[in-house]
């Protein structure tokens, strides 16, 4: 039997499916990544996947000069949402499905959110595949300078904080963005920490205590993220159970 395979669209270099990924490894999930920043085509449609996760990255969602490859990845984004394919959006790609569903996406009145911070559920989380079971405050590495200003129609919000309430959210049964980095450990947030080190400051942050505070958390970091990435496989593999049975 083949195994279960999802696509991933990886924006930069240093902004891999990481923990994330693992965990859909680890569960004998196929992950094919496509690096388009290197001359990697974004397939035409999603044909032959059972998921679609849309990773991070600094350009905006219509930075399309910066990322020229962005409009084939929105187009991919709508397609998932008109076939109901299992689609989950991180940071950038969170962005992205917000805007392609028709909510808004604009840069940060002020300084941005880097670092650890906490997130919290909102009701609905508790009946929501991916986000039933959060604790009430969670722990998320944060890296943006845009924001979901406004959610697309008829979506459900999922998590926030009390500076960016838009954290989390789902677009219809199978689609869910984040606007935080559930991929990221220590190793990666002390990476892109050093790689902005000239802009720390201003925040009062520093590279080594960006570091340690994700690394003090990392074992919940782990643990809560990790189990969503599970529930969202899981989704993924129902879906192409569903679509096996149909004849789709």
């Amino acid at each position: 039997m083949n195994p279960v395979r999802v696509l991933a669209v990886q924006h930069e270099d240093d902004t891999g499916p990481g923990w994330i990924g693992e965990r859909i490894r680890a569960l004998g999930t196929q992950l094919d990544v496509v690096h388009p920043y290197v001359g990697d085509p974004v397939p035409e449609t999603t044909a032959g996947y059972a998921g679609l996760l849309v990773l991070g990255g600094t350009p905006g969602p219509f930075d399309d000069v910066t990322a020229p490859w962005l409009p084939d990845v929105r187009r991919l984004i709508a397609g998932a949402l008109a076939d109901e394919l299992p689609l989950l959006g991180i940071c950038l790609g969170g962005e992205l499905l917000a805007a392609v569903a028709g909510g808004k996406v604009d840069r940060i009145d002020g300084a941005p959110e880097v670092g650890l911070h906490h997130v919290r559920p909102t009701e609905a989380a508790a009946g929501d595949p991916l986000f039933a079971g959060l604790p009430p405050v969670a722990p998320a590495v944060e890296w943006h300078w845009e924001e979901i200003v406004e959610l697309p129609p008829g979506s459900v919000s999922l998590c926030g904080n009390d500076r960016f309430p838009h954290q989390a959210f789902r677009v219809g049964t199978t689609a869910w963005g984040t606007q935080f980095h559930p991929e990221v450990l220590s190793d990666t947030a002390a990476e892109w920490a050093r790689s902005s080190a000239a802009d720390l400051p201003a925040l009062g942050l520093t590279p080594e205590g960006i570091r340690a505070d994700v690394e003090a958390d990392e074992p919940e970091l782990r643990r809560v993220w990790g189990e969503l990435a599970e529930r969202w496989v899981r989704v993924v593999a129902c879906g192409a159970e569903a679509r096996t049975s149909e004849g789709r």
